[in-house]
């Protein structure tokens, strides 16, 4: 089961997004309790807010959304001090809609985080040819919001 909300400081998830970006990627994929990863990436969970089956009113969800949001925002501030302002990268292009090729599978993790979230916050550790990224996604309304870190080469994202 994925992690709970409240239940790491943003020290300890500063901790788990530095010990993703160390992690070698694998041959193939491989999926844990709350991490997935396949050749040349990563995505963990490193939040996950309650589900909206039960309850799906707009005080819950806001809630759920301003308590993530605030992991984020706490985590971010820890990446920032360490490697400098993040970008913003748009997740809407990995979707491929207005790509002419029909054939076209954006590269993971983006593929997977598109269907997730629609923008993503990346730094790049200097002396590193790869990335790390936050985000929050949800896959369907009834599902939890998750607060996601991804690591992956560099030549998955555009310079």
């Amino acid at each position: 089961m994925p992690l709970q909300h409240l239940t790491r400081s943003a020290e300890e998830l500063l901790h788990v997004v530095e010990s993703l970006h160390a992690m070698p990627f694998p041959q193939q994929e491989e999926k844990a309790v709350d991490r997935w990863s396949g050749p040349g990436c990563h995505v963990a969970v490193l939040v996950e807010s309650q589900d909206f089956w039960e309850d799906r009113s707009s005080e819950v969800k806001e809630e759920a959304e301003e308590s993530v949001e605030a992991d984020l925002v706490g985590l971010a501030a820890l990446l920032t001090e360490r490697w400098g302002a993040p970008e913003a990268v748009d997740l809407w292009p990995y979707l491929g809609f207005d790509n002419p090729d029909p054939d076209f599978r954006a590269p993971e993790p983006m593929n997977f985080l598109s269907g997730l979230a629609g923008s993503m916050q990346v730094w790049r550790p200097p002396a590193s040819d790869r990335w790390i990224a936050l985000t929050i996604g949800q896959a369907d309304p009834e599902f939890p919001l998750q607060l996601l870190a991804a690591s992956g080469e560099g030549s998955a994202l555009p310079e």
